[in-house]
């Protein structure tokens, strides 16, 4: 009987060790931590990212200043290096409304004319950060950011800076 008793302790003994799953080898222990902090960092990067605003252009120097046209003949002229020189950049473009559509999403398209009558200037900027009303023949001068070109030169996030006679 002593003996049943012995064995039966061994194994509750070994059944014990084997329920101890909090004991982690040492390089485990380093994975969980590395993989709970790239979580933790993912989660902040992703707020970050998705609080993140425009910048207010009507407070920010241009890095350029030109009319339509030079941004357009520049476009046409050798797209790869007008694309390397203005793609993300703020520009400060005056020209001659040639057509004010409404975009996608409450937005307001106003195209700028050239000198070439297949391309424009494109400006697309928030519908309600317009306070003013614009027609065809209108001068205005606009700053946004250059995005690229696609038979037009593309602006995003464009405000109006001035409207002259």
């Amino acid at each position: 009987m002593a003996g049943l008793a012995d064995r039966e302790i061994v194994r509750w003994h070994n059944y014990m060790k084997s329920m101890n799953t909090f004991k982690l080898k040492k390089a485990h222990k380093i994975a969980l931590w590395l993989v709970f902090f790239l979580v933790i960092g993912g989660i902040l990067a992703g707020l970050y990212m998705y609080n993140l605003q425009d910048k207010d252009l009507q407070k920010v120097k241009p890095d350029f200043i030109m009319t339509a046209t030079e941004l357009q003949k520049a476009f046409e002229t050798d797209e790869t290096a007008a694309g390397q020189k203005y793609i993300n950049k703020i520009i400060e473009v005056s020209g001659e409304v040639e057509s004010v559509k409404e975009g996608e999403t409450q937005t307001l398209v106003i195209t700028l004319k050239t000198e070439n009558s297949l391309s424009a200037v494109s400006c697309t900027m928030q519908a309600e950060s317009v306070t003013q009303e614009f027609t065809a023949g209108d001068q205005v001068s606009l700053r946004g950011q250059c995005s690229g070109f696609l038979m037009d030169v593309l602006m995003n996030n464009c405000t109006v800076i001035q409207e002259t006679d």
